[in-house]
């Protein structure tokens, strides 16, 4: 009785969001279809734009057939958070903020522009290298953050490109 009754509910729910007009992004004709493989992100200018490119193009696809440019301009700031009683630094928070035009390659014209923020921490160690090592790693995972962000936005506003 239990399998038939969740049965029933699910089914129910999906009726419903048919209904609505709800479509899957990822479904066969989504919006994600649109665009997969045809932004071609502009070319990175140092290690941090290049780990944001890899991101946005692990989501969206090499651009194979190119009908859009995504320009991203990246800004990155670290700032202080704990501070131990000796007044040494012990964690940060990264800040990034990420401001994107998509352009059509055919007119040069934007067709979409937004901006997307967003913050990853790390801790210090007494040892320079873990402390290089936790920066790193904490810039990487704000790259894949904003990465998933613009992705997001462009997927909702696919429908109007």
């Amino acid at each position: 009785m239990w399998l038939s009754r969740r049965t029933l509910l699910l089914g129910l729910g999906l009726s419903a969001l048919a209904g609505c007009g709800f479509e899957p992004v990822y479904g066969t004709n989504g919006s994600a279809s649109a665009l997969r493989g045809a932004v071609l992100v502009d070319d990175p200018k140092d290690r941090q734009q290049f780990q944001l490119t890899e991101q946005l193009e692990a989501r969206l696809g090499r651009a194979t057939a190119a009908r859009y440019g995504l320009k991203v301009d990246l800004s990155v700031q670290e700032e202080g958070l704990a501070i131990s009683g000796s007044n040494d630094i012990t964690r940060y928070n990264v800040l990034g903020v990420a401001d994107f035009v998509l352009r059509d390659l055919a007119t040069g014209q934007p067709v979409m522009s937004d901006k997307v923020n967003t913050f990853t921490s790390y801790s210090a160690s007494a040892q320079p290298v873990a402390t290089l090592a936790a920066e790193r790693d904490a810039t990487q995972r704000l790259m894949t953050a904003l990465a998933d962000k613009i992705v997001t936005q462009l997927l909702l506003n696919a429908g109007n490109l």
